[in-house]
């Protein structure tokens, strides 16, 4: 197995502290909009607009693993990012997560 970390270029984006479960936290890499998740003490990271239409999931309504988008409902499973309900018919893109300390990162390289 690869070590991920030689694979990616990880970016500090909160303290675990910041993201408190069920209130997804905005934050941004460059140009790349992401929304941060704590479901169930772990850690993840989506693109934070909906596929579907202009709308950011960190407005969203979170219950369990599943994000609402607050524009039109469309759901998506946070941990896969797959679309659940429509309209979206697309998945919404996942980004790697790891921990260290209380320091949260997130890659979003495409590999």
């Amino acid at each position: 197995m690869a070590d991920t970390d030689a694979t990616y270029e990880w970016h500090r984006v909160a303290s675990i502290g910041e993201v408190e479960e069920d209130e997804p936290k905005p934050v941004r890499i460059g140009e790349t909009l992401i929304a941060l998740y704590n479901v169930k003490n772990t850690y993840y990271a989506t693109a934070d607009v909906c596929p579907h239409e202009f709308a950011l999931l960190s407005d969203g309504y979170v219950e369990d693993d599943v994000v609402e988008c607050p524009l039109h409902q469309a759901r998506f499973h946070i941990p896969t990012g797959k679309v659940l309900d429509p309209p979206a018919e697309d998945d919404v893109a996942i980004y790697p997560v790891k921990v260290e300390g209380e320091d949260i990162f997130v890659n979003i390289s495409k590999s």
